[in-house]
């Protein structure tokens, strides 16, 4: 389940918390906006970045949407241990504290939801295969002959390529021929059954 937080906006000048003035806006610049006065998702994932990677996590996606005047600000962060409610909550509480402190999400008011990635997460990355071995996805090879679907399951990931279990027989693709992969929902298969890894050994 993701963690949420709601955020009214910040007096102009007072830092969260009313500890004083802000840095000036020289130092710590204000928010860019889109088209319609929308929220820059990318000025966003600048200022949070760096926050979620002290946790050790990766940042998987920035998504803003609105309703009305407030903003509901979706934050998908993900880690090789996966992500815990209080590793969301934990990280929650870090991201208010830095969006506030650099009034990033400007006059808006907004809730912070933070969460992980979920099953429909298309495998772009190195790190997300690496973070699916044991599951059964089904992905596009491009090759010098064609290309074509492949469905398997994830024997081991590592930073050249990885193995897939194609119907009893191991394959080895790099990461160069692959399309964004798809997990496939399944129940009841213990993938420990297949030794996977996820460093290839």
């Amino acid at each position: 389940m993701p963690d949420s937080s709601r955020h009214a906006p910040k007096p102009r000048g007072v830092a969260s918390g009313g500890r004083g003035p802000q840095t000036p806006p020289s130092a710590a610049p204000g928010p860019r906006r889109g088209a319609g006065g929308s929220v820059d998702e990318s000025r966003i994932a600048d200022v949070i970045g760096p926050v979620v990677a002290a946790a050790g996590m990766d940042l998987e996606s920035v998504r803003v949407t609105a309703a009305g005047r407030r903003r509901l600000l979706r934050v998908v962060v993900d880690s090789d241990r996966g992500v815990s409610l209080d590793d969301a909550a934990t990280v929650s509480r870090e991201l208010s504290a830095a969006l506030d402190e650099m009034a990033v999400m400007g006059d808006f008011p907004y809730t912070l939801e933070v969460s992980s990635p979920g099953v429909d997460r298309p495998l772009t990355d190195r790190r997300h295969w690496r973070r699916a071995v044991g599951r059964l996805v089904k992905v596009t090879v491009t090759d010098p002959g064609g290309s074509g679907i492949v469905s398997g399951r994830i024997v081991s990931a590592d930073a050249d390529g990885m193995t897939l279990d194609v119907e009893g027989a191991r394959r080895r693709f790099p990461y160069a021929v692959l399309g964004a992969g798809a997990i496939q929902v399944e129940f009841g298969h213990p993938p420990s059954e297949l030794g996977a890894t996820r460093d290839g050994h």
